[in-house]
């Protein structure tokens, strides 16, 4: 595809919220969509697809920019169309389906987003706009810890997000969150306070209101986090660099997978986010002396799941790009 038009791959990203508002409108088993969408019909989609080395660093990115503000905007559509069924239905089976919907969304959609969002310039309309996707997910101080601890440290043992060889994603998933909130704290203590007591204050405010909008408000936040902490734990894996050493390419993995990039706005192709942070999403580029995933981030997802196949097949490929998988001390 010419340059001219790679940005119309990225549309199949929105797919995504559209059909989990769809799935939230239509009620009943309908509100399933979201996580039939992204846990069941996109593996095997992503699988189909293969990879693709093809990358446009040098392109203009406008319509880029559009869609990634789209996915943002998303979010605040999926949790108010959430918050309007919860009020006709309440708390149900079916319901509780449509929160898990709308948290993988804000997840693999919103946070993403923010994420990208978040690495523009600080109190820009994108930055408040990245603030606002987190606070709806209740992770608002990502940012903060994301921008100062994680892109200082990524790779070494005192970051949190990058997990060591052998732990598995259940462990990592409940020693990072913690972790993060305490290195959110320590780099910026008041801005991270505030945060947290409008957090606070909001979901008491939705509880006030009807019990079923504060649950599922934090519901759909739970599956979100948990998507972006699968995410961190897959990017640096056991992949380990000493505290006097540079960071390089070797030091994140990297995926070519066409629908994981074109979903997740080229997330995929992370050592090249982490070697120049301020890059847009559509101008990263590959890097061939990178350990590569075996397999797109929505296949990644279950396989991270049974941690001796996971751990096995991760091994491989890291022996296969020459690198040492360290285990932490």
């Amino acid at each position: 595809m010419s340059e001219r038009w790679s940005w119309v791959p990225h549309l199949w990203g929105l797919l995504t919220p559209v059909i989990t508002v769809a799935g939230l409108v239509a009620g009943g088993w309908w509100m399933a969509s979201g996580i039939v969408l992204l846990l069941v019909v996109y593996p095997f989609i992503d699988l189909a697809l293969g990879t693709s080395s093809n990358t446009h660093p040098l392109q203009e990115g406008k319509a880029h920019n559009v869609i990634v503000h789209l996915h943002a905007i998303g979010v605040l559509v999926v949790v108010a169309t959430l918050f309007w069924r919860l009020s006709l239905d309440g708390i149900t089976v079916m319901s509780l389906l449509g929160m898990i919907s709308a948290g993988l969304n804000n997840g693999a959609s919103g946070i993403v987003a923010a994420h990208e969002l978040g690495h523009r310039k600080p109190k820009s309309a994108s930055w408040w706009l990245a603030r606002l996707t987190l606070f709806s997910v209740i992770y608002a101080h990502f940012t903060t810890e994301h921008n100062h601890t994680h892109h200082r440290h990524w790779a070494r043992d005192r970051d949190p997000t990058s997990s060591p060889w052998g732990r598995s994603v259940y462990a990592h998933v409940l020693m990072t969150v913690p972790k993060q909130v305490r290195g959110a704290l320590a780099a910026r203590p008041e801005d991270t306070k505030r945060v947290f007591v409008v957090e606070g204050a909001f979901i008491a405010g939705l509880a006030l209101i009807a019990f079923p909008l504060a649950a599922g408000f934090v519901v759909q936040a739970i599956a979100a986090v948990y998507l972006l902490e699968f995410v961190n734990y897959l990017q640096h894996h056991g992949l380990r660099r000493h505290d006097d050493e540079r960071p390089n390419a070797t030091h994140a993995w990297e995926s070519r997978h066409r629908l994981s990039r074109w979903t997740l706005m080229e997330l995929p192709l992370h050592p090249s986010h982490h070697l120049k942070s301020s890059t847009r999403y559509e101008r990263l580029d590959v890097h061939n002396e990178s350990p590569q995933l075996p397999y797109g981030y929505y296949v990644m997802f279950w396989l991270a799941h049974v941690p001796p196949v996971f751990g096995r097949m991760l091994k491989k490929q890291a022996t296969a790009a020459g690198i040492a998988v360290q285990t932490q001390a």
